[in-house]
């Protein structure tokens, strides 16, 4: 697709959202952060549910960053038994709208049920094509482009290419999310105003939407006005607002 058509679309194809402030949530209506966690699956439902309809083909999630291992034992706990719980209860709906899951990070942390029931939850959804929902989990922008160099270095030592014929295209091949289109559209809920290593390298060009709002609270009032304001910005990719008016 080129430039100039990208800077033409009005609805976003890739949506990345950092689903925050579920623990402060909590805490603010005094109820244990684990209390957040189980309303922000609601809101996850729901998101996944309002994007879809809205024309989204690709809605990638920030589950659990790598970073999350370090938070209190009780709450990366409850963290798994929700990962569970929630693929059980709503793949099979997911399915029946036509949504494809795939998760993205590295699983070797996770329990053998975990990886089995995300490995069922794949292969269900895999030939659906509505839209696909990517589930970072045990995932980090750092080490995504971290493994892609890896296996760069692997392909140098089988003498399949050579370390100056490596592009940029060669590593983007070889990312988590090689076969989706880069975020054009990046939301950050509860207030922070940072990337925390999300998805560093597919973002270079994405739109950002930050909301003040908690993740429970993310209301299809704030989703579509993430919509609103990616429709309403220009999309130059680094030329000038005229050269892409001598375009249109």
């Amino acid at each position: 697709m080129g430039e100039m058509n990208q800077n033409q679309i009005t609805v976003a194809q890739h949506v990345a959202i950092i689903m925050d402030g579920n623990g402060r949530w909590a805490q603010q209506k005094l109820m244990p952060r684990t209390y957040g966690h189980k309303k922000g699956v609601e809101a996850t439902r729901k998101a996944i549910g309002f994007y879809a309809k809205a024309g989204v083909r690709h809605l990638t999630l920030f589950a659990f960053s790598s970073e999350n291992w370090n938070r209190p034992q009780v709450e990366v706990s409850t963290l798994m038994s929700l990962f569970i719980t929630s693929l059980k209860k709503n793949t099979a709906e997911l399915h029946a709208n036509g949504i494809r899951i795939r998760f993205i990070g590295d699983r070797s942390a996770f329990s053998k049920s975990l990886v089995r029931q995300i490995e069922q939850s794949e292969a269900l959804t895999a030939a659906n094509r509505v839209m696909t929902l990517n589930v970072a989990a045990n995932y980090g922008g750092q080490w995504d482009i971290l493994q892609a160099v890896k296996k760069l270095a692997a392909r140098v030592e089988q003498q399949e290419i050579t370390s100056t014929e490596i592009t940029a295209e060669h590593l983007a091949a070889e990312l988590t999310l090689a076969d989706s289109p880069d975020p054009d559209l990046f939301i950050r809920t509860g207030g922070e105003k940072r990337i925390s290593n999300f998805l560093l390298w597919q973002i270079a060009y994405a739109e950002l939407f930050f909301t003040d709002v908690l993740w429970p609270d993310f209301s299809a009032e704030v989703m579509q006005q993430s919509l609103d304001t990616f429709a309403s910005r220009q999309r130059r990719f680094g030329k000038t607002a005229e050269q892409l008016e001598l375009k249109s």
